[in-house]
């Protein structure tokens, strides 16, 4: 796959940079990185990896710009308001670079099209504000041999992870066997959350998937990174593998997507609260 001009120019910053370069550059225009939410963390990740030169971006979203979202969720401007997101986001990636090809996709991601939606891509990219979506990209990706970059934000504190597919290194399973019990951690409607903090989540979220992409340096699978705003503090903490895990374990015993929201102890037809949240971090 050859470049343009353009990119050649575009791209010089990374074509000079010892462990990028020509090979490198080629392998990012030839991925396909999927990117499910269009909201605070998936702003930054969306438009560093279209800045990076990644081939194909793949949007999941089904909600229309807010007001409220533009305090964070840098995708999307003013005059979005109303508009879908997947429709904004695509814009403003295009706007950015043109060479990348935006795939929008307008849906509610559920057991039934979650393998549709994620098997053509490389990386999947979880920018998700929900447990029982959370639990669900986390099945499919071991279920479809994808790796996934996790990350969430509440208030001040955000984390971030890689979860590889298959045993020995841990899944979102393995952080939280559990989720929390509906209603008990509060949404950002209620409890806020800081504006840049989703930039600095998101774009580590970037990072790592341009590391898969081009298989390079250390990622943060085994190791989960905690960021404290208000002490411009990050620590990072061990994960250990479960060889009990349900779905990467040594006996899996969820071997097909599930209800999940049943799981997460939804009423059936019951949306998630609205929000980006994260139950407290432990190893």
């Amino acid at each position: 796959m050859s470049f343009s001009e353009d990119e050649v120019r575009r791209y010089a910053r990374h074509i000079i940079l010892p462990g990028i370069g020509g090979d490198g550059q080629r392998r990012l225009k030839e991925a396909r990185v999927l990117v499910i939410g269009a909201g605070g963390l998936g702003s930054p990740a969306a438009m560093y990896l279209a800045a990076a030169g990644v081939g194909t971006i793949g949007l999941v979203d089904f909600d229309q710009v807010e007001l409220s979202n533009l305090q964070r969720q840098l995708l999307h401007d003013t005059d979005d308001v109303g508009r879908p997101k997947v429709e904004s986001a695509g814009d403003r990636l295009n706007d950015l670079n043109p060479n990348v090809n935006v795939i929008p996709h307008r849906v509610l991601l559920s057991s039934e099209n979650a393998f549709e939606v994620l098997e053509p891509y490389d990386v999947v990219v979880d920018g998700t504000d929900n447990f029982p979506v959370r639990y669900l990209v986390n099945d499919a990706c071991q279920m479809l041999g994808k790796p996934l970059v996790y990350g969430s934000i509440y208030q001040w504190e955000g984390q971030a992870s890689v979860f590889l597919p298959g045993q020995e290194t841990p899944c979102y399973r393995c952080l939280f066997p559990e989720p929390p019990p509906p209603g008990t951690v509060p949404s950002c409607a209620e409890g806020g959350v800081f504006g840049v903090l989703p930039g600095i989540i998101g774009s580590i979220q970037a990072v790592e998937a341009i590391k898969l992409v081009l298989d390079v340096g250390e990622t943060l699978a085994g190791s989960l990174v905690l960021y404290d705003a208000m002490r411009n503090e990050f620590t990072s903490v061990k994960l250990r593998w479960d060889p009990d895990c349900p779905v990467c374990g040594k006996h899996p015993t969820v071997t097909e997507l599930i209800d999940y929201e049943a799981f997460c102890g939804l009423a059936p037809g019951q949306a998630p609260p609205e929000a980006e949240r994260t139950p407290s971090a432990g190893a």
